[in-house]
C-alpha cells in the first residue's frame, strides 16, 4: 500500500508539520495501526478509508501518535485532504467521520484547504502547581480546553517568552491529559500573524509538535475574544514553524492552510 509523508500548514517542503498518511480499504486491527504510527514516528499518522455513498461522511479517519490514538488532529487531517485531492481520490469538500464528529475539508483554487472543526470550550482554571517551574516562564492565564483536545492553554507575557521556552518535558507530562499550549500576542502587528504558540505533548509521546491544528480550535476563540475579530492568523512552532488561518464561527472553527507531499513509497507490512 502507498504511504506518504506530507508537510502541513506550509507551502514549502521541510517546514510546517509532517504527518504520515495511509489510504486503506478498511481499518485493520488497532495494534497494526499503532505499530505503523510508531514506525513512521511522526507526531501523527492518519489512516482513512472510504465510506458508502449517501451517509453523513465520505471517509472514516483516525489519527495515531507513536504511542496512542487521539480524538482530534488538524495537521494530519489537512495532510489527508491534500493527498485525496492531489491523487484525484476526492474533489470539492470531503467529509471525515472521526472520534470528535464529522469534519469538513474544502480545497480552494489556490491550493489552500479549509477545514471545519468543532470549537473547543475554554474554562479559566488556576495555575497548576509546578507549571511555571516546568515552563520556566511567568504565566498570565490558564484555560482548560475541554475533552476533545485535553490541553492547557497557557498565555505568557509576550512573544519572546513563547519563542524562548525550553520546558521540562517530564514535569509537563503530568499537567494535562494531552498537552500544554503556550501562547502570546504577536509583538509586531505587521508581521503577518496575530498570535504565536508552541505545543508540548509529552503525555502522548510528542515533546513538541511544530504546528498543531487542533490547538487552534482553542486558540481561535481565545484570541478572537481578545482582538474582537473572527478572522486571525496564528504562527506556531520552534525550530519548524507554520501558519494557521482561523475563522471563528460560533461552535465551529475554520482552519486554513496548505500542504506539500515530500515522501511517497510502499509500505511492506
Amino acid at each position: 500500500m502507498r504511504i506518504r509523508i506530507v508537510d502541513a500548514f506550509t507551502d514549502r517542503p521541510f517546514s510546517g508539520n509532517p504527518a504520515g498518511v495511509l489510504l486503506l480499504d478498511s481499518f485493520p486491527e488497532d495494534a497494526w495501526l499503532q505499530s505503523v504510527a510508531a514506525e513512521v514516528n511522526l507526531s501523527e499518522t492518519a489512516f482513512a478509508h472510504p465510506l458508502p455513498a449517501g451517509g453523513e461522511a465520505d471517509w472514516a479517519l483516525r489519527w495515531f501518535t507513536p504511542t496512542t490514538e487521539v480524538d482530534m488532529c488538524g495537521h494530519a487531517t489537512l495532510a489527508t485532504a491534500h493527498v485525496l485531492h492531489t491523487t484525484g481520490a476526492a474533489t470539492g469538500t470531503v467529509r471525515f467521520a472521526a472520534r470528535c464528529g464529522v469534519l469538513g475539508a474544502t480545497a480552494e483554487a489556490d491550493g489552500t484547504i479549509t477545514m471545519d472543526f468543532p470549537t473547543s470550550p475554554l474554562t479559566p482554571v488556576a495555575v497548576p502547581d509546578g507549571l511555571e517551574k516546568a515552563l520556566s516562564a511567568e504565566i498570565v492565564a490558564v484555560h482548560d480546553t475541554g475533552a476533545h483536545i485535553g490541553d492547557l492553554l497557557v498565555e505568557l507575557r509576550d512573544e519572546t517568552a513563547v519563542r524562548s521556552l525550553a520546558p521540562d518535558f517530564a514535569a509537563l507530562k503530568t499537567m494535562s491529559s494531552r498537552g500544554t499550549i503556550a501562547t502570546a500576542a504577536a509583538e509586531r502587528p505587521d508581521g503577518g500573524y496575530d498570535f504565536v504558540s508552541r505545543g508540548f505533548f509529552p503525555a502522548v509521546g510528542i515533546d513538541e509538535d511544530p504546528v498543531t491544528g487542533s490547538a487552534h480550535t482553542a486558540l481561535a476563540p481565545y484570541w478572537s475574544a481578545r482582538f474582537g475579530r473572527d478572522d486571525l492568523t496564528g504562527l506556531q512552532g520552534g525550530a519548524r514553524t507554520g501558519l494557521v488561518r482561523t475563522r471563528l464561527r460560533g461552535d465551529r472553527t475554520l482552519l486554513g492552510g496548505r500542504a506539500v507531499t515530500v515522501v511517497e513509497g510502499e509500505l511492506h507490512a
